[in-house]
């Protein structure tokens, strides 16, 4: 069992800044692969980027080149650094965990965090 807990979110100005953290409980926390996924009003959630257990790194097109995930095993911690930040990235932020070695596909997440807003102003 895994619990997830995200922070970090607030509200920022375009062009700002955030690191979203999700700790984590449980020892086996190294042996998942970690997905933010985020939900905007009135939209379906979607995949925003993933860190697999040895490090391997995915971003949805929206996001690449501004957004860095990482993550730090000893801390049981994953961070999402947003940078150039726009209005359209407002949302509600979500770290879940995943048994595959690689995946975007939220169905394939079995442990999520409840999730912490991010809110840009223009």
């Amino acid at each position: 069992q895994v619990q997830l807990v995200e922070s970090g979110g607030g509200l920022v100005q375009a062009g700002g800044s955030l690191r979203l953290s999700c700790g984590a409980t449980g020892r086996t926390f190294s042996s998942y692969t970690m997905g933010w996924f985020r939900q905007a009003p009135g939209k379906e959630r979607e995949f925003v980027a993933l860190i697999t257990r040895r490090g391997g790194l995915d971003y949805s097109d929206s996001v690449k080149g501004r957004f860095t995930a990482s993550r730090d095993n000893t801390k049981n911690t994953v961070y999402l650094q947003m940078n150039s930040l726009k209005p359209e990235d407002t949302a509600l932020y979500y770290c879940a965990a995943s048994a595959k070695t690689y995946s975007a596909r939220m169905e394939e997440y079995i442990y999520w965090g409840q999730g912490t807003q991010v809110t840009v102003s223009s």
